[in-house]
């Protein structure tokens, strides 16, 4: 990973919309489409990198390691690697991994209402009127 130049005005920016939004701050942490996924899975118990890349069959290996530092470097996930031969490393959620998860329910609890058509909002007579013309 490219080092972040902490005084660009990206940085800046970035800074100011998370003192702002606390969705921005949130985004930050756990943005993208790997790092939810991951959390979510976490979520049942420590595993080992070869559970996760098992359970998550589409990620590539430099995606999962690279997320996974990044979420161990926000304080949301603990590698431990116990010093025997082979490497022994499992990965579990800090305190603020486990305090994530209710937002992680919320996705996928809306997921599955929006996979069953939940939201789908019924047609007005005129909007069926103008699909009709």
């Amino acid at each position: 990973m490219a080092a972040v130049k902490e005084q660009s005005t990206i940085q800046a920016n970035k800074r100011i919309a998370q003192a702002q939004c606390p969705v921005t701050y949130v985004m930050e942490k756990i943005g993208g489409y790997w790092k939810p996924i991951i959390l979510y899975h976490l979520a049942a118990g420590d595993k080992r990198y070869s559970e996760l890349k098992k359970a998550i069959p589409a990620i590539t290996e430099k995606m999962l390691i690279q997320h996974l530092k990044q979420l161990e470097q926000d304080n949301l996930v603990i590698r431990e690697a116990r010093p025997v031969v082979p490497p022994y490393v499992t990965y579990r959620l800090t305190a603020a991994g486990h305090g994530l998860q209710p937002v992680i329910q919320a996705m996928a609890a809306w997921a599955f209402k929006d996979i069953k058509g939940s939201f789908k909002e019924k047609a007005t007579r005129k909007s069926k009127a103008a699909v009709a013309a």
